[in-house]
């Protein structure tokens, strides 16, 4: 990549609790179209953060998520998340084939259907929490629980495997060069795991979303064998991966911003919309995620990026742009916008989005009912939050009622 365009070294391993990183910050007001370097992978990219010019990249076909596969790509982890047979690698019209195969299982009317069923989970988590007394660990007791139980559930994924499916996936997640041999192994260990468990559902289907892929036809076509492995494995991770710590995310951001809950409280129906703010607000990541490569000569934002480019975009960054939101920075719960991109944007829009949003209703709506008086159980600063993996979220969160 020849440009005379500074490269900005990139590690993005801010972890200061959920303050927004300041390097994109700073990347957003002097060059919101840039050329980087990431810890990881050869060679530079470009990253986009101000929100048209991430909208422009996530739905014009010519940026390529397929273009990625076979390339030491610059990214955040040692060895890629990504499979290279994943539906994150596709592009339109194969895409568009997976996702209304998979599509079926998430419709907004069979995930409300399971509303009832996760309410009595969070009933019982709760009880549970109650039962222990104050001070008691949110993230124990819920957010660690809740989307576990809730994907595998949907999956039918026997319980006594759960414990070892959520170490290979947060290995899989870890930035360190360190770590690097234990993710390799964990993500085979994952497609192993999902590509027995996918054969024995094709066999033997039951009444599960693993088998529903599984039968599932859209006019002549279905998912083949391997398509439904990696399927599998993609809504395990992905499944309670946000949810999870996203839950204890926004426990922590409306215990830390009291006039905020106050109205929350005040008026417990504005819950939809203020679980939307706080989506926008709340820093979920370090860094950016699967890129794209430039099939073409192109420009982003005025800056002429070649074809063969890798292009990053950042949805953290789109979600603070002044030129869309008023005061980005400030926490408002009464926005009313579900304009955010934590669910990503255009063809790759996260399929599960509509189950994310109504567990964290449920789990949200019902602690703080269920708890009136809820707060924190140490000061803010000796939340211990994560720090070696894409993830930012508290590892504890302490509570008293």
């Amino acid at each position: 990549m020849k440009t005379s365009e500074p490269v900005w070294d990139c590690p993005f391993s801010h972890t200061e609790a959920l303050e927004f990183d300041p390097l994109l910050k700073q990347l957003m007001t002097e060059a919101p179209v840039a050329r980087i370097r990431m810890p990881h992978g050869v060679g530079e990219a470009w990253l986009a953060t101000r929100y048209e010019d991430v909208r422009f990249v996530t739905t014009d076909r010519r940026f390529s998520r397929a273009a990625v596969i076979g390339r030491d790509f610059p990214r955040m982890t040692p060895n890629p998340i990504v499979q290279d047979e994943s539906i994150n690698l596709m592009d339109p019209p194969a895409l568009n084939r997976l996702r209304r195969l998979v599509a079926k299982g998430f419709t907004t009317r069979h995930v409300e259907r399971m509303r009832p069923r996760t309410q009595r989970t969070v009933d019982a988590l709760l009880d549970e929490m109650a039962e222990h007394g104050p001070p008691a660990d949110v993230v124990r007791h819920l957010s660690s629980r809740l989307p576990l139980m809730t994907i595998c559930e949907m999956l039918d994924i026997p319980e006594e495997d759960q414990p070892r499916l959520r170490r290979w996936a947060i290995a899989m997640m870890t930035t360190g060069v360190a770590n690097r041999e234990e993710a390799i192994r964990s993500k085979a260990e994952l497609r192993a795991y999902f590509a027995d468990l996918t054969a024995r559902r094709r066999r033997d289907p039951g009444d599960d979303l693993l088998s529903a892929l599984a039968t599932a036809r859209d006019g002549t076509e279905s998912l083949d064998d391997q398509e439904l492995a990696v399927m599998g494995m993609l809504l395990m991770v992905t499944g309670h991966d946000t949810s999870t710590y996203e839950l204890g995310n926004i426990v922590y951001t409306l215990l830390t911003h009291p006039e905020q809950l106050a109205k929350l409280r005040a008026e417990p129906d504005m819950l939809p919309t203020a679980l939307e703010e706080l989506l926008r607000f709340i820093p979920f990541r370090q860094g950016v995620g699967i890129p794209r490569i430039a099939l073409e000569d192109i420009e982003v934002g005025g800056v002429p990026i070649k074809a063969g480019d890798t292009v990053h975009v950042s949805y953290l960054a789109a979600n603070r742009d002044e030129r869309v939101y008023e005061r980005p920075d400030e926490l408002d719960l009464t926005r009313g916008s579900a304009t955010h991109m934590t669910f990503g944007y255009g063809s790759h829009h996260c399929i599960g989005s509509h189950l994310a949003r109504m567990e964290l209703q449920v789990a949200v709506g019902t602690l703080l009912s269920r708890f009136p008086e809820l707060r924190l159980a140490v000061p803010k600063e000796e939340i211990d939050w994560n720090s070696g993996s894409i993830w930012r979220f508290p590892q504890a969160l302490p509570v008293a009622w």
